[in-house]
């Protein structure tokens, strides 16, 4: 592959990645009243607070990421929301059927969004 390749590799990278996160923290923010209930049904202690700086940390980081910009501190708070993210809302042990399935497929997701993120750490 041509090395001059791969900086446009690494954008569309970051672009994608970074972008998925912005798009999903911004469709977030129509859903808080149903989201703090989810949250709230968890456990979480102030769950709008803890949903709103969720979705701070999803738009910051993604955008940091789409920048380029502290790239490393981006990727780690973004595994740090997956963690998060994958305990609260992906419980496939309260779920039987296609709701089982659809939770453990984002597990699935959400790890392997963890692996993309442990590389951008890789790489800087």
């Amino acid at each position: 592959m041509p090395e001059t390749i791969l900086p446009l590799l690494h954008l569309a990278g970051r672009l994608l990645l970074g972008g998925a996160f912005v798009f999903a923290g911004l469709r977030n923010l129509g859903n808080i009243p149903y989201l703090t209930g989810v949250i709230a049904g968890r456990g979480m202690p102030l769950p709008r607070m803890a949903l709103i700086a969720g979705i701070s940390l999803q738009c910051i980081a993604g955008a940091l990421l789409i920048a380029g910009l502290w790239t490393r501190f981006a990727a780690l708070g973004l595994i740090l929301f997956l963690l998060v993210a994958t305990v609260l809302f992906h419980n496939f042990w309260d779920h039987q059927g296609p709701e089982r399935v659809a939770r453990i497929n984002g597990i699935v997701s959400n790890a392997a969004l963890a692996g993309s993120f442990l590389l951008v750490l890789a790489s800087g």
